[in-house]
């Protein structure tokens, strides 16, 4: 009896110290689930404030080269692969994304007057160059505001603190002309459905289209939502965007990873209604109404788009999961809690293979040898999908993670490790940084790194 308590007592040991491991070296509540990209960003913000994107060589055909001795065959070819891999990496698309929801990266705080706001984008956009990235991704329309004048919402309240108040010049034109000066890319970065952080539709403006159309809102984990089930209101999201292509010489207009919410704990989205009023048929599940009216929204902006301006490319940034293989054979080999087919209901792996997207960049946001959601497992996965397809891949990397920690993002060179396995796939074309301020801050020397090792 004495021995059983205390082998009971050296078992009780045992799992406490394994739960607090466990908890130090992998988060327990991010072991299968990575957080929305600007939800776990946001979290970050609060805590400041509490504390202060492939040359071939042709075919030589002349027919001495049949009789070159086998070594000097054997270098040429290698000098070929080395080649292209020189003319992969100057090709690359190198981003970051430029968060403006909470005055995440830009700009800093609102009510600034119009020279230090501009002059706050010109040192960010000055570093993100000095960093060797050529491309930016800029939300220009946070939550169904904008940072440029607009017919379809008011002006932003990240601008000048009170939404639909002018800020007293275009920072959507200032923003592109002096990317351009740099020769670099600008993507208009939009959050399609996200209507307000706030549970509450007195508190917009009051010519907020939201409010003069109420009945397309929903509420929902205490934010406010167009409804995607309702086809006037995915035609005048689809037309808000096109403004933009139109209006403005924009390289491409870019979507993130939120399509329907990503859920509370045991509550559904409020759709059940519009569900019995718009499915196709009695077989029709909700489920499969919810990824239809994604689809459908997905392929009318994309061709509203290529009709205004073929040139503009489009691109989407998804959760970094589409399906377990679990649940799917033709899923990747992870656990994921969310995925974006089931959860968010974006059927990302349809869209490439119906090439309504110019490029994808999926949220990579694990880290290499991560058991629920590896990175190069994901990234091979991906590359698997779009390969033959017209439809060009970037790994969205999360160097917010990056920080001193027990953790594997606690080393320096994972994001480094991350972008040199993309580059011995041919098939990924770059990467995207989640966020700006994550690579000017230079957390454990990555902006350095970037700079004199990989985009040098």
């Amino acid at each position: 009896m004495n021995i059983n308590k205390k082998v009971l007592g050296l078992m009780f040991v045992i799992g406490i110290i394994s739960i607090v491991f466990l908890q130090n070296y992998y988060p327990i509540n991010s072991i299968f689930l990575n957080k929305a990209l600007e939800v776990e960003a946001s979290n970050d913000n609060l805590n400041e404030e509490q504390t202060n994107d492939t040359l071939h060589n042709e075919e030589n055909s002349d027919d001495t080269d049949d009789v070159k001795n086998s070594d000097s065959s054997e270098e040429d070819e290698e000098k070929l692969e080395v080649d292209d891999i020189d003319n992969n990496i100057n090709e690359e698309f190198r981003a970051a994304w430029i968060s403006t929801v909470y005055n995440l990266d830009w700009p800093s705080q609102k009510g600034l007057t119009s020279t230090e706001q501009k002059e706050e984008f010109i040192e960010l956009l000055d570093g993100l160059k000095d960093a060797g990235l050529n491309s930016i991704i800029v939300q220009v329309k946070p939550t169904a505001d904008s940072f440029y004048p607009s017919e379809y919402g008011p002006w932003s309240e990240y601008l000048t603190g009170v939404q639909g108040q002018d800020p007293g010049y275009n920072p959507l034109s200032f923003m592109i002309e002096e990317t351009h000066k740099r020769n670099m890319e600008f993507h208009a970065w939009f959050n399609p459905y996200r209507v307000s952080m706030k549970d509450n539709l007195e508190t917009l403006s009051d010519n907020h289209p939201a409010r003069e159309n109420s009945d397309w809102v929903v509420s929902y984990g205490g934010k406010l939502y167009y409804n995607p089930g309702i086809p006037e209101a995915r035609e005048f999201i689809i037309k808000s965007i096109v403004e933009v292509a139109k209006d403005y010489n924009v390289d491409g207009i870019h979507l993130d990873d939120y399509f329907y919410p990503y859920p509370e704990e045991n509550v559904d989205f409020p759709d059940d209604d519009l569900y019995e009023k718009y499915k196709m048929s009695d077989s029709e599940s909700k489920e499969e109404w919810r990824r239809n009216n994604i689809n459908d929204f997905i392929e009318n902006l994309y061709k509203s788009i290529k009709h205004e301006k073929s040139h503009v490319v489009f691109g989407v940034s998804p959760f970094g999961v589409w399906r377990n293989g679990a649940d799917d054979l033709s899923g990747s080999n992870t656990k994921a809690w969310v995925t974006s087919y089931d959860t968010l209901y974006a059927d990302t792996k349809y869209w490439i293979e119906q090439e309504w997207l110019d490029y994808i960049a999926p949220q990579i946001y694990w880290h290499i040898g991560y058991e629920a959601a590896e990175y190069k497992t994901l990234v091979n996965w991906w590359s698997d999908v779009v390969k033959n397809k017209n439809v060009d891949l970037y790994i969205g990397q999360a160097a917010y993670k990056i920080e001193e920690t027990d953790t594997p993002w606690g080393n320096p060179l994972e994001i480094i490790n991350q972008i040199e396995y993309n580059r011995s796939i041919p098939e990924i074309k770059g990467s995207i940084f989640f966020r700006a301020k994550s690579i000017l801050n230079n957390p454990l020397g990555l902006m350095d790194k970037l700079k004199n090792e990989i985009y040098k």
